[in-house]
């Protein structure tokens, strides 16, 4: 590290802790030329995450934008703040954790629809209903269908291990 005061290349850490937020080491160095100390800052480098639109344009993403869409899905509904805080924090590992630099507005469309199943069906319906712009009642009906499928598949399998048991 190249000292502010003389420009030695050389110095030593003296002390080394964790920032008050915890996502930066702050290190307290020592000049082995001139003596004097100084302090530097260590932090993982954030390569930006582009969301691709429907349209073709590009965005920064925003975990903001996604807790506002749940947000408005889970309005009303038995769903607390920290489990949409949860979900969303969900969703965001899922996206950084694909190591791409760019992500579809459709793939995180089908993952907020994916956790908002698991947290709350009616909400899950919003979203859905306006993710995928239902053009009619019988795409709408088809959602639901699909929907209520899935949940007499889970209490078949359900009853089937309890019998078994």
């Amino acid at each position: 590290m190249k000292c502010r005061y003389c420009s030695c290349l050389d110095s030593r850490v003296v002390d080394s802790r964790p920032s008050e937020d915890g996502t930066a080491i702050r290190r307290r160095r020592e000049c082995t030329c001139c003596g004097k100390r100084f302090t530097t800052y260590e932090k993982i480098e954030e390569i930006p995450m582009m969301v691709v639109k429907r349209d073709g344009t590009r965005q920064e993403f925003s975990p903001e934008k996604i807790l506002s869409g749940v947000r408005k899905a889970c309005e009303k509904r038995p769903v607390s703040t920290a489990e949409m805080n949860e979900l969303v924090e969900n969703v965001t590992k899922e996206v950084y954790n694909s190591l791409d630099q760019e992500v579809t507005t459709i793939t995180i469309g089908e993952l907020v629809m994916k956790y908002l199943l698991e947290l709350d069906e009616v909400a899950y319906v919003r979203f859905a209903s306006v993710y995928r712009s239902f053009k009619d009642i019988n795409t709408f009906m088809q959602e639901l269908k699909n929907l209520l499928g899935d949940d007499a598949k889970k209490i078949k399998k359900t009853t089937q291990k309890n019998n078994d048991d």
